[in-house]
């Protein structure tokens, strides 16, 4: 194929699977995001991490069907427009003519190998961290005013009237209690504002009282302060909390397989582990399967001269419905029982198969027309 050719179908063929990529990500991310924050979250900066936790993920789950849908629609543009009977004229075999679509294939193979394995599994769990700040009210402001937060298992109560600006609230209404004093107390302030540090959140409250009960009953002790400080376990600025927890879907690509969990010890987890390696291993790999196929369909369905529109809906229906099948496959079926994960192999490579031949028959009858014009000169003449 001339380069210049090939340079333009392959540009044509990107741009329009970035543009779909967007498209199917968009949606699904937006009604992810919507779904775990509350509003408060984007006054809580919370936003911008939940976006990097989640958009790698989904990028390369739906990066491999954008491919496909991408070069179905060209392939069917070309055909329609008779470009593909010019492409024939010039000599280029079947195979040929897929050069630039598997190029931008293997270009995106390349890619969700490296978000699945690297860059996803690095930022996956800041979404985590957010749900779990968004769960445990550790990011102050997350806080609504009028209702009643629990800090501490239970030992500290936080109540506060409003919000005067992102860190000041008034009245502050705090009700604590301390097992190594056998005492609680009540503190109530006019004004409280939120000192965030590396480690956590000062509270300084402003013109207020504590009230001290000890727990044999004996006399209320009460003092006032004009500015009391006070360290709250949240969100600082040293980044989210960890959580107590890490999931396999966090592990880079050499740390995954080396933390292979055994089946006999813990199956649960090795069921998780043989799905996320399902996806990370299977789902990639798509983006060519994929591009073959659309090719193949397209190719074998399409009359080279026009006529496309009944191999345009017919591809763009299976390469939904394959990338989806295979998906939820690896997600559910291989999480009830991991031996299903060779039924989810085995699909990817039948798919390949099929589309392998597909253009290999459409080749073979290219190869079978180019040699007919020689076939012709070379028989001996009737006289």
């Amino acid at each position: 194929m001339p380069r210049l050719l090939f340079f333009y179908l392959s540009k044509r063929i990107a741009i329009a699977a970035l543009v779909i990529a967007a498209g199917l990500c968009f949606p699904v991310v937006m009604t992810a995001l919507f779904h775990q924050l509350p509003p408060a979250a984007i006054r809580g900066g919370l936003l911008m991490p939940a976006l990097l936790g989640t958009l790698p993920t989904v990028l390369y789950i739906a990066l491999p069907m954008a491919v496909g849908v991408a070069v179905a629609l060209e392939f069917s543009r070309m055909s329609a427009d008779g470009m593909i009977a010019v492409l024939y004229s010039l000599r280029l075999s079947a195979w040929a003519i897929t050069l630039p679509s598997a190029f931008v294939a293997l270009v995106a193979v390349g890619t969700g190998y490296w978000l699945s394995s690297i860059f996803a599994p690095a930022h996956v769990g800041e979404m985590h961290d957010v749900i779990y700040v968004i769960r445990n009210s550790l990011n102050h402001r997350m806080l609504e005013p009028a209702q009643f937060y629990t800090f501490d298992n239970g030992t500290r109560t936080i109540y506060f009237r409003r919000w005067r600006s992102a860190d000041v609230v008034s009245g502050m209404f705090i009700h604590q209690f301390s097992a190594e004093k056998s005492e609680e107390q009540i503190i109530t302030a006019a004004e409280a504002e939120f000192r965030r540090n590396a480690n956590g959140v000062v509270l300084i409250l402003s013109n207020g009282s504590i009230e001290t009960l000890p727990a044999d009953g004996s006399t209320i002790r009460t003092a006032h302060f004009d500015e009391y400080a006070m360290p709250i376990n949240m969100q600082g600025t040293g980044g989210l909390p960890q959580r107590s927890w890490r999931g396999v879907f966090e592990m880079p690509l050499l740390e995954f397989f080396r933390e292979r969990p055994l089946p006999t010890v813990d199956p649960h987890r090795f069921a998780e582990w043989m799905s996320e390696a399902a996806k990370r291993c299977g789902i990639p790999f798509l983006a060519l399967t994929h591009a073959l196929l659309a090719i193949g369909l397209v190719l074998n369905l399409a009359s080279a001269s026009g006529r496309a529109a009944a191999a345009t809906t017919v591809t763009l229906l299976a390469i939904p419905l394959i990338h989806v099948t295979i998906l939820v496959s690896a997600e559910t079926l291989v999480r009830q029982d991991p031996r299903l994960i060779f039924v989810v192999g085995l699909a990817i490579v039948a798919e390949l198969a099929a589309a392998i031949f597909l253009i290999e028959r459409q080749n073979a009858n290219f190869a079978l027309a180019k040699d007919m014009p020689a076939k012709t000169m070379a028989a001996p003449r009737l006289r």
